[in-house]
């Protein structure tokens, strides 16, 4: 779906409109269309790195039936890059595990969308749907009661596992987890994999490529290789290190 219109570009349309209808007013209007677009900062992408992943889910107490839940709940998350909303209306009927296994999902707008599901994260379903048999459209991850764990059911779930996961694993105490942060995850593991931005945004269910850039600029990898691919001719690849000789004069100022 198009992004919502903002104030200012509402009254710049106006003003477009007026600046051709009435020139008597040439100049006030000239003035309104000189306002500049106000410029938004665009913060870099949280997301997990594989270590942390792996904390992630080992934190899943899988001797317990809500362990195994959450393990396949978030494995399936953290894999496929799903929504919030995709993953809390799932029913068991969207996941197909035979020839080309996937993971079928309504999006905004919508939009119907299948994802590819790893062998690994196919098998951990299996388990699960295996071990919780029930009709087609009965919720893939319920709670106990058998109904659809809620938004704010998944957020306090991820939450629980987060804070056991950073007994292990340091890092994730600095940066704030949710479940759109395992979206982010999704991403950058394909990011990272080498995959095309338009393949990723395809992966996401991103109706405009420019939502997937945001991904491009949480990466220094992908910065440090465009930087070496720019290197003149008969110099080594890899980061600046400067001679001893400078480093003795720099110390000694």
């Amino acid at each position: 779906m198009p992004p919502p219109v903002t104030a200012a570009a509402a009254i710049h349309s106006l003003f477009s409109y007026l600046a051709l209808h009435h020139p008597e007013h040439a100049q006030t209007i000239g003035r309104v269309l000189a306002i500049p677009p106000k410029k938004t900062q665009h913060n870099i992408v949280t997301y997990l790195t594989d270590p942390e992943v792996d904390a992630l889910l080992d934190a899943c107490d899988e001797t317990r039936w809500t362990g195994r839940r959450d393990h396949a709940m978030l494995t399936l998350t953290i894999q496929t890059g799903l929504r919030i909303s995709e993953l809390a209306a799932l029913t068991r009927q969207d996941i197909t595990l035979t020839a080309g296994p996937n993971v079928h999902t309504v999006g905004k707008g919508r939009k119907e969308r299948r994802t590819p599901l790893l062998s690994g994260t196919a098998a951990v379903l299996k388990a699960w749907m295996n071990e919780n048999k029930g009709a087609h459209a009965d919720p893939l991850f319920a709670t106990s009661t058998g109904r659809a764990l809620s938004r704010d059911a998944l957020e306090r779930r991820l939450d629980l596992h987060v804070a056991e996961a950073t007994e292990c694993c340091p890092s994730l105490a600095a940066k704030r987890v949710t479940m759109h942060t395992l979206r982010h995850t999704a991403a950058m593991r394909l990011l990272l994999a080498g995959n095309d931005v338009t393949i990723i945004a395809l992966w996401l269910g991103h109706e405009q490529i420019a939502t997937t850039n945001i991904y491009l600029h949480a990466d220094m990898t992908h910065k440090q290789q465009a930087i070496d691919r720019t290197k003149p001719i008969g110099t080594k690849p890899g980061r600046y290190r400067p001679p001893d000789a400078l480093l003795a004069f720099l110390e000694s100022l």
